[in-house]
Order: structure tokens, then C-alpha cells, then sequence
């Protein structure tokens, strides 16, 4: 071989040093390239196969290794459970909760350390990156724990007569598009996901971190990133929507930002629903030291706290609701609706910062919707939980709120539910600050059809101790210049017309004008109030308010007696005024008809 640019005979012999070293070394990575990839093929289906007890095949097309630059490729990846196989395991009570199926175009590893593994026995990775796999996962609860005898050596222990270490820096899954279907409910529940992203960082298997609690699977953190994610219940009653989602094991943290339930348009909801009617915004949703691999495993929720920021939750009952006296409506009650959850639940607090409430019901009498608020509410509750050991710990949820009621009035609200009562025992107290009774003109207008023209709340407060059958306490209802207008319907022309003479009469002789009266009397009430048995929780709260409320007013069953006998009494003389005057008008017409015939 000419080497004539050499011109000194050093320099020829460390080129040739150089290149045939280089050239060896390029002939080795052209043979390895060649017939490696049957081998690592062999190799990849033996553990899939025997790591997975022959649950699932891997296979793939073919395989690049790039020895110079530290680079393998992979191509077509699949990952296939075996259905037989899993059909025997679950007779046996053997088979996972979830199975999955991956496929992958292209897997590249980068930075691979061929001479770390060699001379030190050190798998070392620098990057895995997974482009586009696609992935179909499947749950269905064929157990609540472990069923299989583990192998409880660490994962170290395993590997370390072969290897010291296994250290892969990043592994990053891009664009995955993630099917999911869940058969643990009544229905399969399907989820669609494309825009997620998944990234593990700092993997190392070593001596050091086989007991390392605050890694996940041997990752310093596992992140998972969605982005515009919209989802749509069974029943298409209700579309769910998620900005952005992002799960960390580092901080074992769940942020959700733009969290939206929708439901669908009136007309179409209750044509196909008899229940009311629900929606819920958020604009930040946090679940801290939030457990997902026992979640994921299990569907069992555990949480330290939970941070709703910035929401709005309404309610329209359903117009068409028709009463059934025969169902007990005591499932609506918080402490058995926790009870009844298809999951798991441990949550020591949930937080609540500035959320709206916002009730509305439809008044087939007049025509129109009505709608109480309640305004930047705020609060938090204590130890939400279905877990039959944290109950056993602690029976008591605990909810200490403050909000406005109808953007006005501050309402200080404590609650307390029995989580292990069979009659769904609990007890509820607050304080309503002053505000204007004109403020209320939005609910009792369409649903009760009052006007309040003037007056205003000086204090409300209630103590009640209740369960599924009977509410008892004590309110108190401070008020000053009550006034009211009686209405009825104008469908018409879309409005109210005034009741004036019954309006009149209401303010003179049936309603309280103040409490305390002029001489300083006060006026409390002691309510027993027995619930039916078709009458829902909030229904119920409130009822068991306003039976207290009416003898504050004036309205007791004494005063309400009289009223009756004076509004029947006052129709009485009504009727017989009537008939006087339509006999008067006949003799009048008599007399007319007479004259008329010149006999008078």
C-alpha cells in the first residue's frame, strides 16, 4: 500500500498501528451487525417468555448495532400476552388484573457502554427512547392482592452473579397512544390517549438501591404527561376534559390543570336520564403522596391531600322527576354514598379553595328556573375514607366549610358523618352572617313565588343532629323589616303578576315584621322533623331548615291554623260578597226588563 503523504517512516508505522486496529474493528461491527440479530431475537423471546411464566411473546424484525457510535436499533417490537395462557391462569386464580400489548416501530438505545460491560461487569445506558408505541391495556379485578408466591430476592440479588449494576440514564416513550379498557365496573369503561408522553430518569440497579424506598421500580422518578385530553362516559350523558395532566413518583405528586365535566344539553340529558343533572370545573386539581402503583394494581385510592382551586360545581334537578315513595332515598346520604364506591378510598384531607356551588330547579308552576349559590367557598374535609382499617381508626368525616350564600351572606358550615353507621347517623351546624333578604329574590321568586321587598338577615344558626330517620335541633332566625309580595304566574306574557290583596294580608296578620319583635321577644325553634322515606339528602337538609325557620317568622303550626281559618274565612266572605252582588246585578236586570215592558 502507497503511503506517499507519509513522508517519515514514524509516521507510517503509527498509521498503521492506527488503521488496522480500525479496520479489524469495522470488519467486527459489519459481522456482529450481521448475524446478531437472530441471536438477540433468540434471546429477547427465551426471557419474555420465561420472566413472564409464558404469559407473553416478544418479537421483532430486525436490529441495527452501531459499535462506533454506541447505538442499537430495534425495529417493530411486539408484545403479545397469550390468551390461552391467560385463560388458565385466571381459572387458577392466577392471572394479573392487567394485560397488556405493546407494539413499537423503532427502539433506539444510545450511549450503550459495550466496554463497561465487558471489563466491569456494568450495564451502562445512556438513553432509550421508544417513538410512537402503541399500546393496548386491558383491567379487570380478578384479585385485591398478590396471589403469586413472589421471588423475594431484590432485583440486585438477581442479576449480581452476572452483573454489578445496571444504570440507563433516561428512558423517554414519545406520542404513545394508549387504548384502555377497564371491566371492572358494570360496564367496560374505554379511554382513549393521545397525546401522552412517559419518561423514567436515572435507573440504577445496584447494591446501594435495592432497598432504596424513595425510587419506583429503580427510577430516581417516573414522569407521565397528557395534554387535551377528552374522554365520554358509557352512557354519553357526560364528556370529561384534562389540559393537562402530569403524574411524578419523585414528588409521588398528581396535577391536574383544566379539568372540566360537561354534561350534555337539557333537552337531550333528561330525555335520556332520570337523574339530575351535574357539572364540575376546576381549573387545579392536586392529589399529594398519591400511592399509583396500588392504584394502578388495585384501583385503591390513597392520598395524603386533595387541592381543588378555582371551580364551579352545578346541579339542575330533573324536571320530570317523578316522586317513588317506595325506594329509600338514604343512598344519598354522603356516608353511604362513600360506602357504596367501587374503589378503595383513603384521603386524610381534601382542601378546598374558591368554588363556586350553584343549585338550579325548574318550578313546573311558574314556569321558571330558580337558583341558589353558594359563592367562593372554601374549607376542607377530613378523613374520606371507604377503608374498613382507617375506619376502625376513625368513623368521623369531618367538613368545616366557609362560603357566601348567594354572594352575599358569609355561611359558616361544620358537618359530621358516621362512616360505620347503619342509619347514616351525622350532624350539621352553621351561621349565617347579614345580608339583604332582596338577595334571595332569585330561588324564592320561580320556586316559591315571594318576592322579599325589604328586611334584612341580622343572624341564622342551626344545630342539628340527625340519621336516615328523624332530624332534630334547634334554629335561630334574627331578622329586621320583613316584607313580602305574593305572586302567580303570568305565562302569558313570561312574567309574575302581584297578589295584592293576599300580599297585604300576609304582611299584616300572618308574617313576623321582626324577630326579636319590638319588645325585644325572640323567637327560636326547637324542629323535630321525621323524613320520608323518598326524600334525598339535600332535600331533607333543607326541609328540616325551613320547618325551623317558619315559627321565626310567624309561621308556626298555631299561627299557620290561624291563618288558615282567617284566609277561609276571608274566601267565606269573598264568595258571599260575590254571590250578594250577583244577585243585586239580577234584580237589577229584572227591573230593567219591566220598565222596558212599561209594567214597573
Amino acid at each position: 500500500m502507497a503511503l506517499n503523504f507519509l513522508k517519515h517512516q514514524w509516521q507510517k508505522k503509527t498509521f498503521k498501528f492506527v488503521l488496522i486496529p480500525v479496520i479489524v474493528i469495522l470488519l467486527l461491527a459489519v459481522v456482529v451487525n450481521r448475524y446478531w440479530s437472530p441471536i438477540l431475537a433468540a434471546k429477547v423471546k427465551d426471557v419474555v417468555l420465561s420472566s413472564s411464566d409464558s404469559l407473553y411473546k416478544a418479537d421483532f424484525s430486525d436490529a441495527e448495532l452501531h459499535i462506533l457510535q454506541g447505538k442499537i436499533i430495534i425495529y417493530n417490537i411486539t408484545l403479545k400476552p397469550d390468551t390461552t395462557v391467560y385463560n388458565q391462569k385466571k381459572r387458577l386464580r392466577l392471572a394479573p388484573n392487567t394485560l397488556v400489548e405493546l407494539k413499537v416501530k423503532r427502539l433506539v438505545l444510545n450511549h450503550v457502554h459495550p466496554f463497561s460491560l465487558y471489563f466491569q461487569k456494568k450495564l451502562n445506558i445512556g438513553q432509550i427512547i421508544l417513538n410512537e408505541p402503541r399500546l393496548n391495556v386491558s383491567y379487570q379485578l380478578n384479585h385485591t392482592r398478590d396471589t403469586v408466591v413472589k421471588d423475594r430476592r431484590t432485583a440486585w440479588q438477581r442479576i449480581s452473579k452476572s452483573l454489578k449494576s445496571i444504570h440507563i440514564g433516561s428512558i423517554l416513550l414519545n406520542d404513545v397512544n394508549l387504548n384502555y379498557e377497564d371491566y371492572s365496573g358494570n360496564k367496560v369503561a374505554i379511554s382513549k390517549l393521545k397525546e401522552l408522553n412517559l419518561s423514567a430518569n436515572d435507573l440504577l440497579i445496584d447494591s446501594a438501591t435495592q432497598y432504596d424506598k424513595s425510587r419506583l421500580l429503580y427510577c430516581k422518578d417516573i414522569i407521565t404527561e397528557l395534554n387535551n385530553y377528552t374522554g365520554e362516559t358509557s352512557s354519553g350523558l357526560y364528556t370529561y376534559k384534562i389540559r393537562h395532566l402530569k403524574l411524578s413518583t419523585l414528588t409521588s405528586r398528581l396535577n391536574i390543570e383544566g379539568l372540566v365535566m360537561q354534561p350534555a344539553k337539557s333537552n337531550v340529558f333528561f330525555d335520556k336520564s332520570k337523574k339530575d343533572r351535574l357539572g364540575l370545573t376546576a381549573d387545579s386539581v392536586q392529589l399529594n403522596n398519591f400511592d399509583y402503583l396500588n392504584y394502578h394494581k388495585y384501583r385503591t385510592v390513597s392520598a395524603s391531600s386533595l387541592t381543588m382551586i378555582n371551580g364551579k360545581i352545578t346541579a339542575f334537578t330533573n324536571p320530570g322527576k317523578k316522586p317513588d315513595p317506595i325506594t329509600d332515598k338514604v343512598k344519598t346520604f354522603p356516608n353511604m354514598m362513600i360506602r357504596k364506591l367501587n374503589l378503595d378510598l383513603r384521603i386524610d384531607t381534601m382542601k378546598i379553595r374558591h368554588v363556586d356551588v350553584v343549585y338550579n330547579e325548574f318550578n313546573k308552576r311558574s314556569q321558571k328556573t330558580g337558583t341558589v349559590t353558594f359563592n367562593n367557598t372554601s374549607g376542607a374535609i377530613y378523613n374520606i375514607t371507604n377503608n374498613p382499617s382507617a375506619i376502625a381508626k376513625n368513623n368521623i368525616t369531618l367538613v368545616d366549610l366557609t362560603t357566601y350564600f348567594m354572594n352575599r351572606g358569609r355561611l359558616d358550615v361544620q358537618l359530621k358523618f358516621n362512616l360505620s353507621d347503619e342509619d347514616a347517623a351525622f350532624s350539621y351546624k352553621g351561621t349565617l352572617g347579614p345580608m339583604e333578604f332582596g338577595r334571595l329574590n332569585p330561588a324564592t321568586m320561580p320556586l316559591a313565588m315571594v318576592k322579599m321587598t325589604s328586611g334584612s338577615v341580622k343572624k341564622f344558626s342551626f344545630d342539628i343532629q340527625a340519621n336516615s330517620k328523624v332530624f332534630k335541633g334547634k334554629v335561630d332566625f334574627l331578622y329586621n323589616d320583613l316584607k313580602v309580595v305574593l305572586l302567580k304566574p303570568d305565562t302569558a306574557n313570561d312574567r309574575f303578576k302581584r297578589k295584592s290583596i293576599m300580599s297585604i294580608f300576609a304582611n299584616l296578620f300572618v308574617i313576623r315584621r321582626s324577630n326579636p319583635d319590638d319588645k325585644g321577644k325572640l323567637t327560636s325553634s326547637l324542629v323535630i322533623y321525621k323524613r320520608p322515606k323518598d326524600s334525598p339528602f339535600f332535600k331533607t337538609v333543607w326541609k328540616t331548615l325551613l320547618t325551623g325557620i317558619k315559627p321565626c317568622i310567624g309561621l308556626d303550626e298555631e299561627s299557620q291554623k290561624a291563618t288558615k281559618d282567617r284566609i277561609d274565612e276571608h274566601l267565606k266572605n269573598k264568595e258571599e260578597r260575590l254571590k250578594n252582588k250577583a244577585q243585586r246585578q239580577k234584580r237589577k236586570a229584572e227591573r230593567k226588563k219591566l220598565m222596558d215592558q212599561g209594567k214597573f
